[in-house]
């Protein structure tokens, strides 16, 4: 449960986070333009491809790495291969992982690697079996560090990993925030391989969107008006599930539920419409608390009974494939079947933000 008064109580919320979460979300824009204007006098605008690669592979230990994966996925047209490389090891601890290639990568393939430290032996072991392999190598790292140099050992591109200046550190390696400073420079490569348009122009309207996101929703604004507070009282006493639909808000509902998941320890689900209305379609009505009371036990203790733990539903929306009928006949029915199983049921899309 969140304790709703706290939201509005701004010094008191800024105090419940000590590991500067908060202030890590609202440098993002920041972390955009840096790493833009970084990316750009490096050796990437010097790149010249000789057409599109194969596949995309990606590696890396932060959340970002999904994030790139599903990002390149959902922008990528004519059908790109794009493939996540899971580390493997007996600890999660980043020195102790190793990222196999996949048996079918070869020359015609690109490996896009992200580390804000660049320390991990395991990603330098993978830059020389990409290498071996005729893999075409970007990693997006510190310059100096070890993962830098041996990209560039191997003559392949290593961008530097430019921060936003003078902001402190946040308390937790997943943060988000500094991730972008990773993200944006392969959006533009991305953009330079042809792949999607992601050039500066468009980062920096990124960079625009999330500081005005970021006013919006920050300590400061009060509940009433305020998305990100909104949704925190609904999710504290419920299940999120986090429907999507289209590619764009497939990969951002998936990041979201990650980081739900990951920072504030609230479990949450995620699918795609329409798939959506099947896979969750039986948890959208009734109690799912463990333990939960009988209902037509007269005897039970309903004082100290915990509050019955129900779905809550949030449909992302983007950019969509198809006719709009068909688009919105998905939406329709999946507010159909909320509405019918008694689950709150929300709606966020570009025209909302």
């Amino acid at each position: 449960m969140i304790d709703e008064s706290l939201l509005d109580a701004t010094e008191e919320l800024l105090r419940a986070d000590p590991r500067g979460l908060l202030r890590a979300v609202a440098a993002a824009g920041a972390h955009v333009r840096t790493a833009v204007r970084g990316a750009e006098e490096s050796e990437l605008t010097g790149l010249h491809p000789e057409g599109r690669p194969g596949a995309v592979l990606v590696a890396g230990t932060g959340p970002e790495t999904r994030l790139v994966a599903d990002l390149f996925d959902a922008l990528a047209e004519d059908g790109l291969r794009v493939s996540r490389l899971r580390p493997t090891g007996a600890l999660a601890a980043p020195g102790a992982l190793t990222w196999p290639l996949p048996r079918w990568a070869g020359p015609l393939d690109l490996l896009l690697i992200t580390s804000a430290e660049g320390t991990e032996p395991g990603l330098a072991l993978l830059v020389e079996a990409a290498y071996r392999r005729g893999c075409a190598i970007v990693s997006v790292t510190p310059a100096g560090s070890p993962l830098a140099e041996a990209t560039a050992h191997r003559r392949n591109l290593a961008i530097p990993y430019t921060p936003a200046p003078y902001q402190e550190p946040a308390g937790h390696p997943g943060a988000p925030g500094p991730g972008w400073a990773l993200i944006a420079p392969l959006l533009l490569l991305g953009d330079r391989l042809g792949l999607f348009p992601a050039d500066g122009a468009a980062l920096h309207a990124v960079a625009d969107s999330l500081d005005a996101v970021a006013e919006r929703c920050g300590p400061t604004s009060r509940t009433h008006g305020n998305p990100a507070k909104t949704l925190a009282a609904e999710f504290g006493a419920a299940l999120p599930l986090l429907w999507s639909e289209g590619p764009v808000a497939r990969a951002a509902a998936r990041h979201a539920a990650a980081t739900l998941t990951g920072l504030a320890g609230r479990p949450t689900l995620t699918a795609a419409l329409p798939e959506a209305l099947t896979a969750h379609g039986a948890l959208l009505g009734g109690n799912l608390a463990s333990g939960a009371g009988d209902p037509d036990d007269f005897f039970r203790d309903r004082v100290d009974e915990p509050a019955p733990l129900q779905a809550r539903v949030l449909l992302l929306r983007g950019p969509l494939p198809g006719t709009e009928e068909e688009t919105a006949g998905a939406a329709a029915a999946a507010r159909q079947l909320a509405f019918e199983q008694g689950a709150a049921f929300g709606r966020w899309s570009r025209s909302s933000s």
